[in-house]
């Protein structure tokens, strides 16, 4: 695929990736991300390679997948200077969360068994496969709500499966807990000076001691949700006069937060967004210490029509209607991972190099990410066109197959184009035609 044929700004976002790595690979990166985009049918690498027209030398295009995991920390800097322009500057918004990718085969490196968060209709509890802790900013569009563009992932491997890689491989055992972290330590230097504040939106199995404590001290804001049966304090009252040594940082009186949710007083209406829509939720506040937290949190009960959920948020000044909409946003990530396996087939590449699988799924991330920041200022028209369905005339926004099928469009439209601006030749004709050919079937 000619590259000058790229939008301008895909084509600014691949050199940039690519100067990451060296002067061989970086060489490569661009066509390949061009036949990753265009890849269809299942996504394996070879997939890409045949969109992007790499043939017989396919040996060096496997090198440089290997290096893009290497250096997979590096080239996330790329991508988040592609996205930073669409996120809100007055305060940034990251989700944290895993994902799994099934996997077959005894010598994929990285694999093991995991609990499966998704179980279909057998019921499976466990999947055999690759854990992906993943770092997304949170970004609001004016008409599509929140969207979570991925910055990076992380290959969680469990202690057990450790030894099987090789030794050139092997790296020290992290939880999930201590990858999220660092992805906070790695992302706040790049931030630091360009966001007013800095919040991180979690679920129920990250609001942990080993995260919450190094987020907190990295100056993030942490928004989650909290065990019912979470083991909260009172706050402590003034240290009294004369007393030696720090003030108290828990009180003394246990906060069971069922007992809270059951008292009939205290609860409010208030107003917040949640999903693109306005809504009226019934909450009850009130402060407390927690000490996986450190101390001081704000604590929001909310009360739902099948029984009452529990958020906390760090910053113990934040409104219900902030940690509400917080929480709410923090679902679009889940949104994201359907879209990068189902439109851009992340897990499917079937390499086995552990910086290979690293490389691909981070590659699938990043145009998932670029797309959506290359369309987020294009009217819908110019994204989505149902003429050809009438019966399909439900609104809602576009959704992410629609805008990667326009840059595909925009991208042919350029070839097409190029091929009648002089005198064309047949052979011309016959080249463009092929390539209309190939992309169909």
């Amino acid at each position: 695929m000619p590259f000058s044929h790229l939008p301008t700004f895909l084509t600014s976002a691949f050199l940039d990736l690519a100067h990451w790595l060296h002067k061989r690979s970086a060489a490569r990166l661009p066509l390949l991300l061009g036949g990753i985009l265009f890849a269809s049918g299942r996504r394996t690498v070879t997939s890409w390679f045949r969109a992007a027209g790499i043939t017989d030398d396919y040996r060096p295009a496997y090198a440089t997948v290997c290096a893009v995991g290497r250096e997979a920390s590096h080239l996330a800097l790329s991508a988040l200077h592609a996205v930073e322009p669409v996120l809100d500057a007055k305060r940034l918004v990251v989700a944290l969360d895993d994902t799994p990718t099934p996997r077959y085969g005894p010598e994929v490196e990285g694999a093991g068994v995991h609990h499966n968060p998704s179980k279909g209709p057998a019921g499976e509890k466990f999947v055999y496969g690759h854990v992906w802790v993943t770092l997304a900013a949170l970004a609001k569009h004016q008409h599509w709500d929140t969207i979570a563009l991925p910055l990076q992932a992380q290959l969680y491997i469990r202690q057990a499966d450790l030894e099987g890689l090789p030794p050139d491989r092997r790296r020290p055992f992290r939880t999930k807990l201590e990858m999220a972290a660092e992805q906070l330590r790695w992302l706040a230097p790049w931030v630091d000076h360009h966001f007013g504040e800095r919040w991180a939106v979690v679920d129920g199995g990250y609001a942990k001691k080993p995260f919450l404590r190094p987020a907190q001290e990295g100056g993030w804001v942490v928004v989650g949700r909290l065990r019912k049966d979470a083991a909260l304090w009172s706050v402590p009252g003034p240290k009294t006069p004369g007393r030696r040594g720090p003030a108290p940082t828990y009180g003394k009186e246990r906060i069971s937060l069922a007992k809270r949710a059951g008292h009939q007083g205290g609860w409010q209406q208030v107003e917040c967004v949640q999903y693109g829509k306005k809504v009226v939720k019934t909450v009850k506040t009130f402060l407390a210490t927690w000490r996986p937290a450190g101390g001081l949190i704000r604590v929001v009960l909310v009360q739902e029509d099948d029984g009452w959920v529990a958020f906390f948020c760090t910053e113990a000044g934040a409104t219900p209607e902030e940690i509400l909409e917080a929480a709410a946003d923090r679902g679009a990530i889940e949104q994201t991972f359907k879209d990068v396996k189902e439109v851009w087939g992340a897990g499917q590449q079937q390499v086995r190099n552990v910086h290979s699988n690293e490389g691909c799924f981070n590659l699938n991330l990043w145009l998932y990410s670029l797309v959506e920041a290359w369309a987020w200022g294009r009217p819908e028209g110019g994204l989505v066109d149902r003429s050809a369905s009438p019966w399909d005339s439900e609104p809602r926004r576009p959704s992410h197959q629609d805008k990667r099928k326009a840059v595909q469009r925009e991208v042919l439209q350029a070839e097409i184009r190029e091929v009648l601006s002089g005198r064309p030749t047949k052979q011309e004709f016959r080249a463009l035609a092929q390539r209309l050919l190939d992309l169909a079937a």
